[in-house]
Formats: C-alpha cells, structure tokens, sequence
C-alpha cells in the first residue's frame, strides 16, 4: 500500500557505509526530522552525516497526510490548563516559526514542492462549546483565530476554528530537495550508541554530538521513553474525481475525519487506534464508506496508513537523551504533528549543538515532568503495558488454527507452542512467534494491514516476521509455512535465514 508521496517523487539512492568516519554530528533516522537537523547543522558549518536504516523519508515522512500547521487539534486549552502559559505559549510560538521556516526555505530556493498558503480548522458537528474555549485560550496566547460555520466540507458542521496561514506540500519532493548536498548514508542500521561512537553493520561513526532521530527511540536506557510515550495508527485513502477544498479539515472529535487536498486528489482520513488494538479491523472500510456517502462520484486511488508517537503531556521530547548520556540528544513524540514537529527538533538541535538556546527548549525538554498532563496517561500506558506482558506469559491461545479463513491471522496453540498463524489467499499458514523482542509483550494480529502489532510499545511485523517499524530492533521469529493440506510445519528456508539476518 504505497502512499500518494512516494507514488510521485522518486529519491535517488545513496550508498551504504562501509568504513569508519569521524565528524562533528551523526544523526540516526533519515526522516524530515533527521535530514532537517542535518541541514541547518551544515548550514551553520558542522560536519554532519546522516545514518539511514532503509530509504531516507521511508518511514512517517513518507506517509504523512502532511499538514503544516500549528493548529493541533484542540490542543491549547488543554495545554494552558495542565501545563501553563509558559509551555503553551513556547508550544505555539514554536510551531509557528516552523511553519514560516518551511515557506521561507521553499521561496528562497524555489523548492519544487507543491507548497500552499492555506487555512485550516477544526470542526465540530455537535456543539461549539470545545471551539469557543479553545479560541479563548488562544486569544490568552495572543493567537487570532476565528469561528465560522462556513466550510467546503460536504456536510453542514455547528462550527469550525479557523487558523490563517497555514501550509500543506509535498513532503518527499521537499526531503529530496533539502538532502541534495548532504552526506546520506542508506541501508546504514545503527545497532548500537557505544559513548561517541554509532555503531553500524560495516563501519563505526565517532561523532562529538549523536542526535537520535528514529521516530521511536531504539537506545531504551537512559532515557525510558518508552515508558512516556505510546504508539497510534491512522489511516489515509486518496480519492480522484473529488471536490478541492480551501484548506486543512480535521474533525474536533478524535474519532472523526481529516480532509486535505493534494496532487489532484482529495486525502481522506482518519479511523484511528492505538497500535496492536485493531483485532476486528475495518478501518479501510470505515473509510471507503464516508468517501462513498460525501463523494459518490470518487474513485480511490490509494491508500495507506502511519503511525504517530504519542507522548503522555502532548508535547514532543527534543534536546538531551538523559543527564546520563553526555552528548546524545533525541527528537520523537511529534504526536500526530510531524511536519511542524520535524522543523522544530531541527532548529533546537541545531541551535543547541552549536551553542546556542532557543526560548522554547525548556517546553519541549525530555527531562521535564508535568504531573498533571502526565500522569493519567502514564496510568493507561502502565496497563497497557502490564496487559500485553502478561497475555505473552500467562494468556491463552484465541484461535484454533483450523478455524483461520483465508486471508486472516490469529494466537493458535500449535506443536504445542503459542504462535501467530497467517493463512495467505492460497490456503498455506505462515508461523511466527508472537513475543515482542524489545520487551516481551504478546503482539497482536492487524487484519487491516496484515501485520503483528505490538500493543505495549508499537514495533511492527510483517507475516512472516519482518521487522516493519521500532523500537524492536530485529525480527521475531520464524516458525515456519504450513503448505495447503500439510499437517506439520516445515523449517524456515535460507532466504527466510537472509532476510532475517538483515
């Protein structure tokens, strides 16, 4: 399922690295937020590399509905109320200045990408009361933003917030422009941050700075994010034939649908849930339904899913990694926010590298604590987590195997094992195990995607037991393929072995 994106931009590949280098900064993750920070590091005259595992805008870049934009939902009274004015008006500000750092670098350097000047809202289908204290909040951060009831959506709404000056554009054409120039590395896994030295399949990297830019943290001590942050999927169709909005739509309701034009056809999304919590699926579904009732003369053209870092206090974690890890700094948590979110890591970081220290570093410290924002997601997290450990060492089996329709996956109890069972459209059974290998919890079949999802953290599989996304940093393992009227499995084959070695 290839994203609009990468369906029209093609980025020239970049070799891998195979011997030892010594620089000023090595960022792991080559998305927006990684290249980003490469960028104005080299701007301001560092000696910086990037280290990509896969492709570079491959992983969340690639399959963004990319909105840049400053209005994050109904996030700012939420913020004044639990984490204060300082915070919320750091946030604003912050995101703000990303959005005019994006258009200036587009018009400066005429960037090919689509980039246009739009409003965005959110709307709400059944009462105003949200909206109204929302835009009171905003005015306390001295932000205009109106209500309306006028939209171009095709349904009537009660009302919408509106923010001026927004922007969407095409986030790879922008990434391959920005990365011209930069020292990319691809097919480059980092396995390990040893002191000042990113360690790789082939060769070592000795950096005065290490910046983790990977979407989810894979170093899990010091730092613990995985304690302070979960992960959700959400899901996007393209339509053709479809109406052009005047802007960015998104639903005040958490549940509901976000609209956005782009490339010649509309993006439809929403049906989101936490990662490893989609046992029913449907979710495409949902989504071919409302494209069906608002634009019966559509056509889907593509479609395609993410995944967002959650953090408990809504506020991504940028600058130092832990008090513990000198020289180690992390950008994540960008919640369902990344273009924005991306922009801002790169001004920290690369103000903060190279001596200097913005006026929103402190909002958006890893090391901070805000207890009221925090602590009752950390109390759902915490059960989360102690759920899904438990079913790995205590749970039951919640398929028999022979009750697996084509085309479906479950928790069989096979040869005696708990495994995860897949029965492709041919009738054969793929194996895998289904304990997570970063920390232990029992995954969970993904019958949208055809995935095993990890419910506890958010690392992702594939059916014969890939590794699709972290913080799991390999594959689970390999079980074996049961043909179509075999009773016993067979032992995986050698390109199974290769690819898992990879």
């Amino acid at each position: 399922m290839e994203s609009l994106w990468h369906a029209t931009c093609s980025i020239q590949p970049r070799e891998a690295l195979r011997k030892n280098l010594r620089v000023d900064v090595a960022v792991i993750g080559g998305g927006m937020a990684g290249v980003l920070t490469a960028y104005l590091l080299t701007q301001q005259g560092a000696r910086c590399v990037v280290l990509e595992a896969e492709r570079i805008g491959g992983g969340v870049t690639g399959n963004t509905t990319a909105k840049v934009t400053s209005q994050h939902g109904l996030c700012y009274d939420t913020l004044l109320t639990l984490s204060g004015q300082e915070t919320a008006q750091s946030y604003l500000s912050a995101n703000q200045a990303a959005i005019e750092r994006y258009r200036g670098l587009v018009r400066e350097q005429n960037i090919d990408c689509g980039w246009e000047d739009l409003p965005s809202y959110v709307y709400a289908l059944d009462g105003v009361d949200r909206l109204a204290k929302e835009q009171r909040a905003l005015e306390q951060l001295h932000f205009a933003a109106s209500l309306t009831r006028k939209t171009a959506l095709p349904f009537p709404v009660k009302a919408a917030l509106r923010f001026e000056r927004q922007g969407q554009f095409h986030p790879l054409k922008f990434l391959r422009h920005i990365a011209q120039g930069l020292e990319i590395y691809e097919q480059t896994p980092v396995t390990d941050v040893l002191g000042h030295t990113a360690v790789t399949p082939l060769a070592r990297v000795r950096a005065d700075r290490i910046v983790v830019a990977t979407h989810y943290p894979f170093i899990n001590a010091p730092g613990y994010f995985f304690l302070r942050m979960h992960q959700e999927r959400s899901y996007v169709l393209a339509l053709d034939r479809a109406p052009h909005l005047d802007g960015m739509y998104l639903d005040a309701n958490p549940q509901g649908l976000s609209f956005r034009n782009a490339e010649g056809c509309l993006l439809l999304g929403g049906a989101g849930h936490r990662t490893g919590e989609n046992r029913t699926g449907g979710h495409y579904r949902a989504l071919s339904r409302a494209a069906n009732r608002y634009f019966p003369l559509s056509r889907e053209v593509r479609r395609w899913s993410a995944q967002d870092c959650m953090p408990q206090d809504s506020v991504p974690f940028i600058g130092r990694y832990s008090p513990a890890a000198p020289g180690l700094y992390v950008a994540t948590g960008f919640h369902k926010w990344g273009m924005t979110g991306s922009m801002v890591a790169a001004m920290l970081l690369s103000d903060r590298l190279t001596g200097h220290r913005m006026p929103w570093a402190d909002a958006f410290s890893p090391h901070r604590f805000r207890p009221a924002a925090s602590i009752p997601a950390l109390a759902v997290d915490g059960v989360k987590s102690v759920k899904g450990l438990s079913k790995g060492y205590f749970g039951s089996a919640s398929a028999r195997l022979d009750d697996i329709p084509k085309g479906h996956g479950g928790v069989v109890r096979y040869a005696g094992e708990k495994l995860g069972a897949y029965r492709d459209e041919n009738g054969e059974v793929f194996l895998v195990t289904v304990k997570c290998p970063h920390l232990g919890c029992e995954l969970s079949w993904n019958p949208d995607e055809k995935t095993w999802d990890c419910p506890c953290h958010g690392s992702r599989f594939d059916y014969r037991g890939n590794l699709i996304g972290n913080p799991a940093m390999k594959g689970i393992r390999w079980q074996g393929k049961i043909p179509r009227g075999t009773s016993s499995p067979k032992t995986a084959d050698p390109q199974r072995k290769e690819e898992r070695a990879r």
